[in-house]
């Protein structure tokens, strides 16, 4: 059913677009050669020829239904493909973007009454229709983050928002840059409760908007890290009175694309130091002469520290690389493996402690049975 109304629909569109088509080949003829067409054709033979032209694009459209339903099949399904991975933001953006595309070719139609030919009228009106809408779904696909980004910054003035940082500057303090894997992880917000991070935290816009764009990832992890993220972000700013810092004055960040090197370019000019847990960037940073804070480094640090010869009681829970060995996890997550702790997986022993592995990545501890 649904198949003979489409080849019924596309027939009909045939019958309009060749009729179409036939009114505006005679109103080009009656512009060039006016006098050729009167002499030659009637009104009545000019409307017999439209009729046949209509009726021949009907039936192309009708023969070519089968053809244009699988094609038009095989673009929606490519078009919900893609759609996938577009985020909600960036599918708002453009609609809005389409929606205002479309607003303007409205207003720009009385200026196409003018046209006395009705035809020639209304193939320019749908062309502007079209070239407007198009341009305004990219301008909002490509341009929409910026766009908000801009609206958010004329809400907040730079000078407000800097106040604290200038603050700082005077005093001396260091600023504390925060990246996105910082305020994701969230033990940022309970590292600030304790009181050791002093100087003034900054949050930039690029990364509340890299935030932002990750909360609306088509990926359901993505999005629930995006989302923990932005309920961090709003703990930290009821807390303690953080306030989003705006780049648009930072002319230098403006043509840059990538979010870490924006952020090692603002620690450069602030003189501050970047907030991070991401091991590449806190790589990157040393390479370019950022100071980086590493959470998982101070969270290493304030381990409890174990020495060869301690004693311990342990559950080892599985099997080791090599068939012999068991391992074990203390409370802290740190790994423990065991020589000849097969037998005694599952169950809770004591071990003795034999070496200590310390590495950037974090700590492994060995042991042995407790004889």
């Amino acid at each position: 059913m649904i198949r003979k109304l489409t080849r019924g629909a596309l027939t009909v569109a045939g019958l309009l677009i060749g009729y179409s088509l036939g009114k505006l080949l005679f109103f080009i003829i009656l512009h060039v050669n006016p006098v050729w067409l009167e002499s030659s054709l009637s009104e009545s033979a000019q409307d017999w020829i439209c009729v046949i032209i209509a009726l021949i694009f009907g039936l192309i459209f009708f023969k070519a239904s089968p053809y244009i339903e699988h094609r038009s099949s095989v673009v929606a399904n490519n078009i919900g493909k893609d759609l996938q991975n577009i985020s909600t933001g960036s599918i708002v953006s453009t609609a809005v973007g389409l929606i205002l595309g479309l607003l303007i070719a409205t207003l720009l139609k009385q200026m196409f009454q003018v046209i006395p030919n009705i035809y020639i009228q209304s193939l320019v009106t749908v062309l502007a229709y079209l070239v407007l809408g198009y341009i305004g779904a990219v301008v909002g696909m490509k341009k929409g983050g910026d766009i908000v980004q801009s609206l958010m910054a004329f809400r907040r003035p730079a000078a407000e928002q800097t106040k604290a940082v200038k603050a700082a500057k005077k005093s001396g303090q260091i600023p504390k840059i925060l990246d996105t894997s910082v305020i994701i992880d969230g033990r940022i917000a309970d590292i600030m409760g304790t009181g050791f991070l002093e100087g003034p935290i900054v949050i930039p816009e690029f990364v509340l908007v890299e935030l932002r764009h990750i909360a609306d990832s088509a990926d359901e992890l993505k999005r629930a890290r995006g989302r923990h993220g932005l309920d961090i972000l709003n703990q930290i700013r009821d807390d303690y009175g953080v306030e989003i810092y705006n780049t648009d004055k930072e002319k230098s960040l403006k043509e840059v694309p990538e979010v870490d090197v924006k952020l090692l370019k603002l620690a450069q000019i602030m003189n501050g130091k970047v907030v991070t847990n991401d091991y590449n960037l806190n790589k990157v940073a040393g390479i370019n002469g950022v100071r980086v804070l590493n959470i998982n480094e101070l969270a290493n640090c304030l381990k409890p520290v174990v020495l060869p010869g301690e004693k311990m009681s342990l559950r080892l829970v599985k099997q080791g690389k090599d068939p012999s060995q068991a391992i074990g996890y203390l409370s802290d997550g740190t790994m423990i493996v065991v020589e000849d702790g097969r037998k005694m997986i599952g169950r809770e022993t004591e071990i003795t402690v034999t070496s200590v592995l310390q590495t950037s990545a974090g700590r492994m501890i060995f042991g042995r049975i407790h004889v």
